[in-house]
């Protein structure tokens, strides 16, 4: 509707949360196995960076859509 507000649900924020961090944790995996040779290594690593940037990530996306869409964009042009 229009002028309505729409914010994201929760659910929502869990799968874009989800979804990056299968890439990234990919990406890291990867690497820690480029540099160490290490799979064992690079798989330890890879599921602690899961689940703390999982975490991180979805508290920064709840914290977004606690500030009102427009409003950053008002701010910068007022200067």
């Amino acid at each position: 509707m229009a002028g309505e507000v729409q914010k994201e649900s929760r659910t929502r924020s869990i799968l874009k949360a989800l979804s990056w961090r299968v890439i990234a944790t990919s990406t890291i995996i990867g690497i820690a196995y480029f540099t160490t040779g290490d799979i064992h290594l690079a798989l330890e690593m890879g599921a602690i960076e899961f689940f703390i940037k999982l975490i991180i990530y979805y508290l920064h996306e709840r914290l977004w859509q606690t500030i009102p869409r427009g409003s950053i964009r008002k701010v910068l042009n007022k200067k």
